[in-house]
């Protein structure tokens, strides 16, 4: 019998990426305890002294900026030839693009954005509370596009969180699973769909994500999905979970076999897991940077591009914009609104 378990490899600390598989390109794990606001959304300037401001990575304090001078967060900068799917744990981010669209979301909202042939756009936390600290915790994910559609127009979706299905199971003493399902199918669990030309808009690319919360001792079963697919569990919360009868600690991520049930016994501290499913799409690999094609070619033709065309322009006063105060929302490229 083939073994369950066929890899392993440990986590780097947030927010270094993790190492995905085909056709996952690689995912980052963001966590901050910004403190309470100041005026325009950011924090005190005096907590940015000492900071290397448009470059903040160190985690002083708790927190980053990232690439924000007075808001922390990703100013705009450009993308090709794949997407960005965007799980916002706590906090809030604020989206603007290229194509003239924005939204802000949070609170266990997905967005799930399709760069394709090209597309700027910025991602910025707001700090909207001055009462109180404004943690921050997101997961993003890079999810590759096949070379039929690395040139398809950009598209943004959104998974507002009492659209995502949440699956709370119990073992047989009664202790609690609790399934967040943001792409494929768990049980009779669907998300709303990816985008249209998404990898993960074909049925037979299986492709998942679920994030697997146990709490102290919990048994759960990973049920057996297609065969030749990339599964891979990321243990990025606890203490100890045993995996088809396997302890690790937390901080490993574990490639099993995607046809064989995996089961999963929680240790003595509450843990979570991120699971990422897909079938490979099996082409080269082309990347540098923001642009992630087939070719070196086509990296270079995409550098030409971008200082040929910015993409589009931007039509945003700045290059970190941060909305008005007001709830979730959606602003489609056409026009259209949703609110959370």
């Amino acid at each position: 019998m083939k073994p369950v378990i066929i890899g392993t490899r440990p986590l780097g600390p947030s927010p270094s990426p993790w190492e995905t598989d085909d056709p996952f390109l690689f995912c980052v794990h963001h966590r901050d305890d910004y403190p309470a606001a100041a005026s325009g959304f950011g924090p005190a300037r005096a907590s940015l002294e000492g900071r290397n401001l448009g470059m903040d990575f160190e985690g002083k304090d708790g927190w980053r900026m990232y690439h924000g001078d007075r808001v922390p967060g990703f100013p705009q900068h450009p993308h090709r030839g794949f997407e960005t799917v965007t799980l916002a744990r706590r906090g809030f981010i604020d989206h603007s693009d290229s194509l003239g669209a924005s939204a802000r979301f949070g609170h266990g909202d997905v967005q799930w954005l399709t760069a394709g042939g090209g597309i700027l756009h910025s991602e910025m936390f707001p700090l909207l509370d001055k009462d109180k600290p404004n943690p921050v915790e997101l997961f993003q994910i890079w999810l590759n596009l096949p070379a039929a559609d690395k040139m398809v127009k950009p598209y943004f979706s959104m998974l507002w969180s009492h659209q995502v299905p949440k699956v709370l199971q119990h073992d047989a003493k009664g202790r609690a699973v609790e399934i967040t399902v943001m792409a494929g199918q768990l049980g009779e669990a669907k998300p709303p769909a990816p985008p249209p030309n998404s990898w993960a808009s074909r049925p037979d690319s299986h492709v998942a994500i679920w994030a697997v919360r146990l709490v102290p001792n919990a048994q759960w079963t990973l049920p057996a999905a297609a065969p030749g697919l990339n599964r891979t569990l990321y243990f990025f919360k606890g203490g100890q979970l045993s995996v088809a009868n396997t302890q690790f600690v937390s901080g490993t991520a574990i490639a099993v076999r995607s046809d064989a049930a995996v089961p999963l016994t929680n240790g003595d501290a509450e843990s979570e897991v991120l699971v990422l499913q897909g079938r490979p799409i099996g082409e080269p690999v082309a990347r540098y940077g923001p642009f992630v094609m087939n070719t070196p070619e086509q990296i270079q033709q995409a550098f030409a591009d971008y200082r040929r065309t910015e993409f589009g322009g931007w039509p945003w006063k700045s290059h970190e914009p941060v909305h008005e105060r007001e709830g979730r929302f959606a602003r489609h490229a056409d026009g259209r609104v949703e609110k959370a």
